[in-house]
């Protein structure tokens, strides 16, 4: 005989005593008090976005203008009223600031007119920021970069092994010299010998047939033109004396003159280039490199003087061949300079420097109360999206920030301890998640957020299943959020935790009307009380059904008109439902 239970017939309502209750529940639960949302991005109105929010209760907002000419577009009342509707309300404020590249690269090349530039504009956003809160460190975010996609890296288990590797395809590098970017594949090499390929072997290998090929050119024009000047310097001389007295020169002479000066061209140019390779070897190298190339210079500064003084003259063609020659000799001698780099590492250094700028700047303008720089990982589509990457940029830019300090006199401690309190990390938890279109998995995503903990200062929360730039409320894609903020720790919890839902408000949010913090509140569990504990609102559901939920009507409206048990058949006159004239047991008139 089978075994029958309700259970299995009829699961009941929702249950408002399970907290862990509701399919988009993330598993973790967080106070509303510390969740956030924005302002919409595309607008100036930012005073009416913000009052909006205001409407709904929220006690966190971030003014959002990723745009700079939208947020240029701001004016300057919007911001010192928010300021005071925030006082009043008591809502805590953010900004969340413009889109730029902080390096100063673009696809043309390195310019660092540009990047102080950029470095202006990162520091107004920290001066306007802290019109929104001038009593208090408002965290204003900006991303690591936004121009570069990132290194072609995938994971994949190696067959010969079984081991999971990370596989480099191809990464950007950049001619230091010209500030140039290009992509670099890394290929596999078969002859013997050639190693395992990888970023190193693969920019020390463009490096030594870079200086390799310039030092060929070098070479081949001293030997032409010193060839051809040696074949003919004594006959041209002699031609020049005799042109010198008057005497008429034949044709065959005036065509060794022209042979001659060809092969002057030859070494002009060799000249030239010798003093180009000098000065890029001279600022790439260091220890017993720099020491011959400084004991060169030494050497040949008298020559070089002379020639530089009267470059046409016979003396001095001869001189360039000699300088030359001995130049070539001691390139070979010296380790190959490193013209090219990775673009990661050049481009770490420029920003870390508009970073560390920008917040040094806005520390001497306001104090104890300069606004947080808080640098975020952008789409892991994009340049400088890892953890890694994020932490070291801000270490690189609280150093930029200790360099600048110490100029101005501060003690070394208390400019690390203003630099740790001044830069930290945004780290968004959509954006991470992207890895996994490259081939990592939910534990290289928890990871992650393990790295960057220690610098933490503000959370952005967005939903998605790993593979696009999608953005929707918390619970309703694969973000594994719980263990993410387990690997926060601390400073995870404390921070603000922004709702970034762009996909909400595009499809499902009637374009901005319907904002996502309430799906945000039943994800990530939240309790409908201050004071914390149960219910949640993941059990919201199962806290609004009707009264005779699960059960269907019993003890419908007729018993009560039918039997007196209520009023609603009174007449309309006395408080009740039924037109005049009309009757019930109560109405005081016999029933038609």
């Amino acid at each position: 005989m089978a075994e029958y239970k309700v259970a299995n017939l009829y699961q009941g309502g929702y249950s408002s005593f399970k907290p862990n209750y509701g399919e988009g529940f993330t598993g973790y639960h967080v106070n509303a008090n510390s969740l956030s949302t924005t302002t919409l991005p595309n607008t100036a109105n930012v005073l009416k976005e913000f009052g909006d929010k205001l409407n709904m209760g929220i006690k966190n907002v971030e003014v959002t203008a990723i745009n700079p000419q939208t947020f240029d577009e701001i004016p300057k009342q919007h911001f010192k009223e928010i300021n005071r509707l925030s006082k009043i309300t008591g809502v805590d404020v953010s900004l969340h600031g413009i889109l730029a590249e902080p390096s100063g690269m673009s696809q043309e090349g390195f310019n660092e007119a540009h990047r102080q530039a950029i470095e202006r504009q990162i520091q107004q956003n920290l001066e306007r920021g802290h019109e929104l809160k001038p009593n208090g460190n408002i965290t204003v975010t900006f991303h690591t970069s936004n121009m570069f996609p990132s290194a072609d890296v995938t994971k994949f288990k190696d067959p010969k092994t079984g081991k999971e590797v990370e596989k480099v395809g191809s990464f950007l590098i950049v001619n230091t010299e010209t500030g140039r970017p290009q992509k670099l594949p890394v290929l596999e090499r078969t002859f013997p010998g050639e190693g395992e390929p990888s970023i190193k072997s693969e920019i020390t290998r463009i490096n030594e047939e870079t200086w390799n090929s310039q030092l060929s050119h070098l070479s081949f024009n001293v030997e032409r033109g010193s060839h051809v000047v040696d074949n003919t310097l004594a006959i041209v001389k002699s031609l020049e004396a005799e042109r010198a007295a008057g005497k008429t020169i034949p044709d065959q002479g005036e065509r060794a003159i022209q042979e001659f000066n060809y092969g002057v061209l030859f070494l002009n140019d060799a000249y030239r280039e010798l003093k180009e390779l000098y000065n890029v070897a001279s600022k790439k190298s260091s220890g017993e490199d720099k020491k011959k190339l400084d004991e060169f210079s030494k050497q040949i500064e008298k020559e070089a003087l002379m020639i530089q003084k009267d470059p046409k003259s016979m003396d001095t063609i001869e001189l360039k061949q000699d300088i030359i020659k001995r130049g070539i000799q001691l390139f070979k001698d010296i380790s190959t300079p490193e013209i090219y780099a990775p673009l990661d590492d050049f481009m770490k250094d420029k920003s870390a420097r508009t970073f560390g700028n920008a917040a040094f700047n806005s520390y001497k303008k306001f104090g104890d109360t300069a606004p947080i720089m808080s640098i975020e990982n952008p789409p892991a589509t994009q340049q400088f999206s890892r953890a890694e990457d994020v932490k070291n940029i801000v270490e690189d830019s609280r150093k930029e920030f200790v360099v600048q300090a110490l100029k101005e006199g501060m003690s070394e401690r208390e400019a690390k301890k203003a630099a740790e309190k001044l830069i930290g990390a945004t780290w968004d938890v959509g954006h991470i998640n992207m890895i996994r279109k490259f081939g990592f998995s939910e534990k290289d995503v928890i990871k992650e957020a393990g790295t960057i903990a220690p610098f933490i200062k503000h959370v952005h929360l967005s939903d998605n299943f790993g593979m696009e730039h999608s953005e929707l409320p918390m619970g309703m894609g694969n973000v594994p959020i719980k263990e993410i903020m387990k690997k926060l720790g601390k400073k995870g919890y404390e921070a603000k935790k922004v709702i970034e839902a762009a996909a909400w408000w595009t499809h499902f949010g009637q374009q901005g009307k319907i904002p996502p913090f309430a799906a945000s509140l039943e994800g990530m569990g939240s309790p409908m009380y201050a004071t914390g504990g149960g219910p949640y609102w993941n059990q919201a559901i199962g806290l609004t059904q009707g009264y005779f939920g699960g059960y269907g009507r019993f003890l419908p409206g007729i018993n009560y008109e039918s039997f007196g048990g209520g009023f609603s058949m009174l007449p309309s006159e006395l408080g009740g439902q039924r037109q005049a004239a009309q009757g019930s047991r109560m109405s005081g008139r016999g029933m038609e």
